[in-house]
Formats: C-alpha cells, sequence, structure tokens
C-alpha cells in the first residue's frame, strides 16, 4: 500500500512539474510574432493542443502546430511543421513556417509574402490556391499543401477551443 501512494505521488509530481514548464524560447519569440501584444503565453495543453497568448487576464488569442493538428497533411517532400496564430473570432493573426523540407521552399512557403498572405484570414474563408492564396508556379504542391493544413488546423481549432457567436 505505501509503495504504491509513492509511485502515485511521484506521478502526480511529475504531471504538475511537466504542466508547468516554461515555453522554449525560440517558440515563445514564434508565439511574440504571432501576438505582439500579449504579455503572457501559457505552455501547450489542451485537446487539441494549444497555446494561449494574454494580456494580463484576456485571451488575445490561440497558437497551434498544424503537424499535430492535421498530421497526415503531406507536402512534395513531407510535411510542413506551421505555427498558427488564431484570435477569438477564428481570425489568424499569422503564421510561422518552422520547419520544412521542401525543393522549392525558398521560393514558397519560406517567404516572408506567404506568411503575410494569412494574416486576417478568416476560417470560413476558402484558402483556395490561385484564389485567395498566392503561389508559385512549381511550389504548387507546397503551397496546396500548406494552405490546407493551416485552414483545417484552424477550423479544428475553432470548433472544439472557441465559443461561437450568439444567434441574431
Amino acid at each position: 500500500m505505501r509503495c504504491s501512494l509513492t509511485v502515485v505521488f511521484a506521478a502526480v509530481a511529475v504531471v504538475v512539474l511537466t504542466a508547468q514548464a516554461p515555453i522554449d524560447p525560440k517558440i515563445e519569440a514564434n508565439l511574440k510574432r504571432l501576438f505582439p501584444a500579449a504579455t503572457a503565453f501559457t505552455p501547450k495543453a489542451g485537446d487539441p493542443p494549444h497555446f494561449k497568448a494574454l494580456n494580463g487576464q484576456t485571451l488575445l488569442g490561440l497558437a497551434f502546430w498544424t503537424t499535430e493538428l492535421q498530421p497526415l497533411e503531406r507536402a512534395y517532400d513531407g510535411p510542413i511543421k506551421i505555427l498558427v496564430g488564431m484570435d477569438s473570432k477564428g481570425v489568424l493573426t499569422g503564421i510561422v513556417v518552422v520547419e520544412h523540407h521542401e525543393p522549392y521552399g525558398n521560393f514558397s512557403v519560406d517567404t516572408a509574402g506567404f506568411a503575410s498572405q494569412f494574416r486576417g484570414k478568416s476560417i470560413r474563408d476558402a484558402f483556395k490556391v490561385g484564389s485567395d492564396v498566392d503561389a508559385i508556379s512549381r511550389a504548387t504542391i507546397s503551397v496546396t499543401s500548406a494552405s490546407r493544413a493551416i485552414r483545417n488546423s484552424a477550423r479544428l481549432a475553432a470548433r472544439q477551443l472557441l465559443t461561437a457567436p450568439p444567434s441574431q
């Protein structure tokens, strides 16, 4: 009995300590790019996993990894790891492409122009390459996959984490 209580206590202590671990400085810098007005970010938690951006006690929005919400989405040469920021109304505050292995990345998903076109985009938008998302001709597979991952993960996060506006 005494041994099992010790094991339970140790397990609870590990959970508490890991839940309060500080955010990696690189991740925090990327979160700050998505939410410049934020004064704090919560550690990643919840279902789906997400960070909360706060200004004091006010929730500014959520951030999440596309690869955690849409893990099967693949581009030309594998997944593109993107950190997405979204406000509480389902409008993207921006994206940060953190990792990819695309052969045309320097001409497509790595550019500031690619990322900036998602700022202000609503989860209700189409995210259709050639319509409301620009693409570089040789990088269409990469851009289409990244756009779909951003759209699908943002919609999933909104559906599960944001409250619907009251009907009028």
